[in-house]
């Protein structure tokens, strides 16, 4: 069933940070993020951030390679170039940066100032990630964004004047009352500026969000399909490779740390509400960590680290949910290095999933086929445990 427990002590690490605050509350989302009505304790949290770092690097038994760091939010871009300056010198005496490191930064629209982003790209912030949704001004409205569609266009003219070259643009569909017509304008105007990746996603009504209490009229399941498979399209035909679910990139601009991520690689966590994952040991020392949501609570406690190790029941579940959303699947040499688990750990699930074509094997690759990635939800279920 699984091989004998092995370090992973070579194996690159990407680090996650979060910065919860944002100027509003948008009505869908549900991730950790609160209003910075009061203003940010920006030298505080960064304070925090680096306690947690030293103690999440206390975790690992050598020191390992950063091949990507992820600024996330929240609004990361709502810090001066002063605090994230700091952060980023810290952690480079923190740790072995590889040189070609992908540095990303979440911005929204909103909060783009020409000086403050040529400073942001001096610190060696090398990928900006900004928030559009839509360029539609109605929808953006129902959406709860701060920003205009006049803003979100000067914010990507902005990125570039500051020398950002490898540029995101994420862009939502399935929205309320939206129709064919206006997703694919909202694709077609994301295409125009020639952004290195786009992000386009459906919204989703998740709990504890406003959307999902007061629900508005949102496309039927129908037209939502024919939405997605029309933007998938025209995105290919301007030469956007589509390899994850919602991914979709120019040639070498795939996002590294997302697909690290998707590929059940390792990565540190820290801010409020942040995870990880840490491979101590494979197959028998893969955990969790866990940070505390509210920002007042974990700046209190910026030490304290909750870890769940992944039950060797739960890997091939665990490893399935990520990869499965690539569009190339995974090696069966990758899942034994990643999980220490042999292939027959897959099964009975794997040959049900074949049988059906919900997935697909070719020389040692497992995939989705065309048909499973409509069906993904009930792929995973065939490997829970």
């Amino acid at each position: 069933m699984s091989e004998p427990g092995k370090s992973a002590a070579l194996s690159p690490l990407s680090l996650y940070i979060h910065f919860p605050w944002c100027i509003r509350k948008c009505p869908y989302c549900d991730f950790n993020s609160h209003e910075a009505k009061s203003g940010i304790p920006e030298q505080r949290y960064i304070d925090a951030l680096l306690t947690d770092l030293r103690q999440q690097l206390s975790l690992l038994v050598a020191p390992r390679p950063i091949q990507s760091i992820f600024m996330g939010g929240g609004t990361p871009s709502l810090f001066a170039a002063e605090s994230l300056d700091r952060l980023l010198r810290e952690i480079r005496q923190l740790l072995v940066l590889a040189d070609d490191c992908e540095i990303t930064l979440e911005a929204n629209p909103g909060s783009f100032e020409s000086e403050k982003f040529r400073e942001f790209r001096a610190l060696g912030i090398n990928r900006l990630s900004i928030g559009i949704q839509s360029f539609n001004d109605a929808h953006l409205k129902k959406l709860g964004r701060v920003h205009n569609s006049h803003e979100a266009i000067s914010a990507v003219a902005i990125a570039r004047a500051a020398g950002f070259t490898n540029i995101n643009l994420d862009l939502m569909f399935g929205l309320p009352e939206q129709t064919e017509i206006e997703a694919l304008q909202d694709v077609q105007a994301a295409i125009d500026l020639q952004p290195q990746h786009i992000s386009f996603y459906q919204l989703t009504l998740e709990p504890n969000t406003y959307f999902h209490k007061y629900p508005p009229r949102l496309p039927e399941d129908d037209l939502i399909y024919s939405l997605q498979k029309a933007g998938q399209q025209l995105l290919a035909a301007y030469g956007y490779q589509q390899y994850e679910i919602s991914a979709y990139a120019q040639t070498d601009f795939q996002c590294r740390h997302n697909r690290h991520y998707w590929q059940f690689g390792d990565y540190l966590g820290i801010g409020a509400g942040a995870h990880g994952k840490i491979s101590l040991a494979i197959p028998d020392n893969i955990i969790r960590t866990i940070k505390p949501k509210h920002p007042d609570l974990y700046m209190q406690q910026p030490d304290h680290t909750q870890l769940q190790a992944i039950a060797l029941a739960q890997l091939p579940l665990e490893f399935m949910m990520n990869h499965l959303r690539l569009v190339k699947g995974f090696s069966v040499p990758a899942y034994q290095q990643l999980t220490g688990l042999q292939k027959t750990s897959l099964e009975p699930g794997l040959s049900e999933c074949l049988q059906q074509n919900l997935l697909y094997e070719y020389q040692q690759t497992i995939a989705c086929s065309a048909q499973g990635w409509d069906f993904l939800d009930l792929i995973l279920e065939k490997f829970v445990d």
